[in-house]
C-alpha cells in the first residue's frame, strides 16, 4: 500500500497512515465510537491529532472504553485520576468537558433514540460526498458544523466549536473530505452509494 494516493496531511507516521487508511471518513455510528471522536476531537484542540492518536489507547482505559454511562457518573475522584494520569492530556477543562459531554449524550440518547440519530440527522443520513482537488479546498467550518456546535453547546457541550465540530463530521464519515486522487475517496463514496441502494 505503500504506492497508493493518500491525503498529505497523514504523512508517513505508520500510526496516521493507518488511521487515514481505514477510519478517518468511515460512517460510524456506533454511539459509543461517535462519543470517542466527541471527546477525542474536544482533546485535540490546540494540538495535532497525531498527539491524540498516540494517547488513544490510553484515553480508551482512562475513560471505561467509552462508555458514556460510566463516564457520565465520573466523581471528583475520577476527575483526580484522570489529571494525574500521564497517558492522556491532563488538561482540567478538557477532562470536566468530557464528564459533561457524557452526560449530554445520555439526555441525547433519552430524546432521538441514540446520539447516531441525532448527530447523522445533519446530513439527512447520508454521507456528503464532496469534490476536493486538494486540502486547501477543504474549509475548516461549514453551515451544517455550525449549525451542529450551536445546538451541542446549546445542550451543555464543551469544546464543540464549529471547527472541532467540522473535524468530528471528516472523521465519522458524515462527509467524504479525502481529496479525489486519494486511493480512499472512491473506497468510500463506492461504500456509500453500495449502503443506500
Amino acid at each position: 500500500m505503500k504506492n497508493l494516493n493518500r491525503c498529505g496531511w497523514c504523512g508517513t507516521d505508520p500510526l496516521y497512515v493507518a488511521y487515514h487508511d481505514k477510519e478517518w471518513g468511515t460512517p460510524v455510528h456506533d454511539d459509543r465510537k461517535l462519543f470517542e471522536f466527541l471527546l477525542l476531537e474536544g482533546a485535540q484542540a490546540g494540538l495535532s491529532w497525531l498527539t491524540i492518536l498516540k494517547r488513544r489507547e490510553n484515553y480508551r482505559r482512562a475513560f471505561n472504553q467509552f462508555d458514556p454511562d460510566r463516564v457520565a457518573r465520573y466523581t471528583t475522584q475520577d476527575l483526580a485520576r484522570l489529571l494525574a494520569d500521564a497517558g492522556i492530556i491532563r488538561n482540567r477543562l478538557k477532562i470536566e468537558s468530557a464528564i459533561k459531554s457524557a452526560r449530554g449524550v445520555l439526555q441525547l440518547q433519552e430524546e432521538f433514540g441514540s446520539l447516531d440519530v441525532f448527530l447523522w440527522r445533519y446530513v439527512d443520513g447520508v454521507p456528503i460526498q464532496n469534490v476536493r482537488k486538494s486540502l486547501a479546498d477543504v474549509p475548516a467550518n461549514t453551515k451544517i458544523s455550525d449549525a451542529m456546535s450551536k445546538e451541542l453547546k446549546k445542550r451543555g457541550f464543551t469544546f464543540v466549536g464549529s471547527t472541532i465540530c467540522y473535524a468530528f463530521m471528516q472523521a465519522v464519515g458524515m462527509v467524504n473530505d479525502h481529496v479525489v486522487d486519494c486511493f480512499r475517496h472512491a473506497e468510500i463514496k463506492t461504500a456509500v452509494e453500495r449502503s443506500v441502494r
